[in-house]
């Protein structure tokens, strides 16, 4: 069957003989912020930015957003998408939501993805990033 994996079972362990208990000392540790809670709006979308090479910011159930991730996946790319909340909507209150970014740089929404499909130049700048092979 497609998609399917077939993993080994892991090893039986011996009932009758159990590991021996070890004492486990606890440390204290600091709470980990994996969403950024301690960053500014503008901090964590600039780091997002950073940290995908294809990401789109777009509002919660966006048809556009959609579009796009459909475009960009028939040519090879997966796009990150990031939802963005209404306190962080007015950062693109320049370039309007959604809004697509490809190695860091600004490409702009719908428009401006079309725009580089439509010119040939959106798979090389795919490529140039490492968002795409081949």
């Amino acid at each position: 069957m497609q998609g399917l994996q077939c993993h080994p079972l892991p090893a039986k362990t011996d009932l009758a003989n159990p590991a021996p208990a070890v004492a486990v000392r606890r440390r204290r540790t600091t709470a980990l912020s994996i969403d950024g809670q301690d960053e500014t709006p503008e901090s964590r979308i600039e780091r997002l930015i950073r940290e995908h090479l294809v990401v789109i910011f777009a509002r919660r159930g966006c048809c556009m957003c959609h579009v796009m991730k459909r475009l960009l996946a028939a040519v090879g790319s997966h796009p990150s998408v990031i939802e963005i909340e209404e306190n962080e909507v007015g950062i693109f209150a320049g370039s309007g939501l959604p809004a697509l970014f490809v190695g860091g740089e600004p490409v702009g929404g719908i428009e401006g993805l079309m725009g580089l499909h439509l010119a040939g130049r959106l798979v090389p700048r795919l490529r140039e990033v490492g968002a795409i092979y081949g």
